[in-house]
């Protein structure tokens, strides 16, 4: 049978938006699954993160520099995006901070004698009412050694407690949403460990 020109030519027509369409979705994919994921010093932080049954968003990140050095990311998740510090440590809503070691330099010792320091401006130097929990939390950090890589979820579920994760699997529970409130307040109360990475967290550029 034989084709006809114009039929010929709208069959190619069709054929040429196919594959228009075809490369289109490829992309469309492509920076789909590119803006999912944040890059900070060579971590990808995920856009989202699943607390109990609530999905969280991401806040805001950036790098802890202590002694000039590159010492972790951290990545802020929450329910609705926020650049008030102080109302989100004091929230008792779910909520999770994400640190990823990226130094060598940094050992378990260093990083428990940093985070006292951090309970100690947090609390305003009245760590004594939930001296147990920081210690309970401490510990968590002894059990298996700190090592370059290792990524830490603070997962704070109401009625639960700050659950840790290590890589992913849990380490251990600490209740009480005034535990929450100290810890969290290290990062992002008034007298933050690093108020670049205070900024960073509350959604600064």
């Amino acid at each position: 049978m034989e084709i006809k020109p114009l039929a010929l030519f709208m069959c190619h027509i069709k054929n040429f938006a196919m594959k228009r369409s075809i490369i289109f979705l490829v992309f469309a994919f492509i920076s789909a699954t590119s803006f999912a994921q944040i890059k900070i010093a060579d971590v990808t932080l995920p856009s989202t993160f699943k607390a109990g049954e609530t999905e969280l968003k991401y806040n805001g990140g950036g790098i802890r520099k202590k002694w000039f050095m590159d010492v972790y990311v951290a990545g802020l998740y929450l329910k609705a995006a926020s650049k008030d510090g102080n109302a989100i440590a004091q929230a008792n809503e779910p909520q999770n901070m994400r640190i990823a070691i990226i130094s060598s330099l940094v050992t378990s010792e260093r990083f428990i004698e940093s985070t006292k320091e951090g309970f100690q401006k947090s609390t305003g130097g009245k760590t004594q009412p939930i001296q147990d929990k920081i210690d309970k939390f401490l510990k968590i950090f002894l059990k298996e050694p700190i090592v370059k890589g290792d990524v830490y979820d603070l997962t704070y579920i109401p009625n639960e407690g700050v659950k840790v994760y290590k890589n992913n699997k849990l380490a251990d529970v600490v209740q009480g949403l005034d535990f929450k409130q100290a810890l969290f307040g290290i990062w992002l109360g008034n007298n933050p460990a690093d108020e670049k990475l205070k900024s960073g967290l509350l959604g600064a550029k």
